[in-house]
């Protein structure tokens, strides 16, 4: 079971023991509810402290691996072929260079992928990322969402 679940679970099963301890105290039942909750949360923080650690760690780990994908694929747009290569789930890199753009595994392929000039490669547009980054071509922004192109399509589009 995964530690997120087990933790989630945990923290709902205290909060339901602790308001179950409280039913036979005569008080209104939002501020039993309001009390239980503020004891789970410190009861779990005691008790469940192996499982929160757990979590984190997993959470931690995935978000390296997003980081290490996200640099990857900046690389790859950026015409690093070693770095499109590397990643590459569909297959090889096409396009590339500093002056062709590059493409990573078909994931822009028809459209410019961010290279130093600009440049398109061959294909047919695939997917969402093949139209932001068509959007983004229109507007004169690149395809990493922030700044401004610097250069100009040789095709002079």
């Amino acid at each position: 079971m995964s530690p997120a679940v087990k933790y989630t679970l945990g923290r709902l099963g205290l909060f339901v023991v602790v308001l179950a301890l409280l039913l036979p105290v005569p008080l209104n039942f939002l501020i039993k509810v309001m009390v239980a909750l503020v004891a789970s949360a410190g009861f779990s923080f005691f008790l469940l402290a192996k499982w929160r650690n757990e979590m984190a760690e997993q959470l931690g780990a995935a978000a390296d691996r997003r980081r290490a994908e996200k640099e990857r694929l900046r690389a790859a747009l950026a015409g690093d072929e070693a770095a499109a290569a590397a990643g590459d789930r569909a297959g090889g890199a096409t396009g590339g260079g500093a002056a062709g753009g590059s493409t990573a595994g078909g994931v822009a392929s028809g459209t410019t992928a961010g290279g130093a000039a600009g440049g398109t490669a061959g294909g047919a547009p695939a997917g969402n990322r093949a139209r932001s980054v068509d959007a983004a071509e229109q507007t004169g922004t690149d395809s990493s969402g922030g700044g401004r192109a610097t250069e100009s399509k040789p095709d002079g589009k």
